[in-house]
């Protein structure tokens, strides 16, 4: 069964406003992709931070429509729905039918972190260096929701949690998960060894997929996830916020305060620059701090001061 297909460009600020208006006049779906990307998959939605979605700056919506719907009636619809959006840069055509998710999903092949670190889609076999003992595989579905590995705050901190399991230092650990999203880190933090891990995020979506990730990776019983406010007060070993700058730097204390003395952090989702004020802000805490980069993004990490 062909669709109608309606697409344009908006800004970030106003991707809340259009989705609305899409669901509200019947969207049977809304995606959502970066408009300057050359690729569907070149720039991932970031794992949302706590208190905040980050998304690109310039996104290309695209909602699917029953074949019979009307665009003169659907663009009146969404203009009295919300009056304030542009629609007049809507474009509309027909699609034939197909498993649109899976096609968007075929795109991804399975990526390596490290050593040992595989992430690798449903759909895809395991790649002969994944299907080995030694290995530690996450199968997880690409979401433009929540992440799964691509951008490199991602891969940042997956290549840090690789690094931890050959020095040993994860094995048996348990580990907080800050913003977890999809789960993608906790749930490479278990299979490299940990023995448990705490997933913490303000979107109960969020939680959601990772408590669904975490059952299909066969580790549901090994992780608890929590929203900010729920979360019971304790210190781990090892923490990893892969978050915003923004959000880094105004949650400092709270992150401090979770890691155990001696205990190790990753800070992920800082722009190449954002690190000049986060590395005294938290030197405040922690030694050892050191920058690693990838691209444009930075990660910063460091050991707890016994102090």
């Amino acid at each position: 069964m062909p669709f109608l297909e309606l697409t344009l460009r908006c800004r970030e600020s106003e991707q809340s406003r259009y989705e609305n208006a899409l669901d509200d006049v019947g969207a049977l779906a809304v995606t959502m992709l970066d408009a300057d990307a050359d690729t569907p998959n070149e720039h991932a939605i970031l794992e949302p931070g706590v208190g905040e979605t980050p998304l690109w700056d310039t996104l290309l919506l695209s909602a699917l429509f029953a074949d019979d719907a009307d665009p003169l009636l659907l663009l009146a619809a969404l203009e009295a729905f919300d009056p304030g959006l542009d629609w007049s840069r809507a474009g509309f055509r027909k699609v034939e039918d197909q498993d649109w998710e899976r096609a968007w999903m075929d795109q991804y092949a399975p990526l390596r972190f490290g050593r040992r670190t595989w992430i690798v889609p449903w759909n895809h076999a395991l790649p002969a260096e994944a299907d080995q003992p030694h290995a530690a595989v996450v199968r997880l579905d690409p979401g433009l929701a929540f992440g799964s590995g691509t951008h490199p705050t991602t891969s940042l901190c997956l290549q840090w949690l690789d690094a931890l399991s050959e020095s040993g230092q994860l094995q048996d650990k348990t580990l907080l998960d800050f913003g977890c999203g999809s789960g993608i880190l906790a749930l490479a933090a278990l299979k490299l060894g940990a023995a448990r891990a705490v997933g913490v995020d303000n979107d109960p979506q969020a939680l959601t997929a990772t408590g669904d990730n975490a059952e299909r990776n066969g580790v549901a019983e090994r992780i608890d996830v929590f929203l900010p406010e729920d979360e019971p007060a304790a210190t781990y070993p090892i923490v990893v916020a892969n978050i915003l700058a923004s959000a880094l730097d105004a949650l400092a204390e709270t992150l401090a305060s979770r890691v155990a003395p001696g205990g190790r952090i990753a800070l992920s989702g800082i722009l190449k620059g954002q690190e000049d004020e986060l590395l005294p802000r938290y030197g405040a805490w922690f030694s050892s701090l050191s920058v690693a980069q990838e691209g444009d993004w930075v990660r910063i990490d460091g050991l707890r001061k016994h102090v």
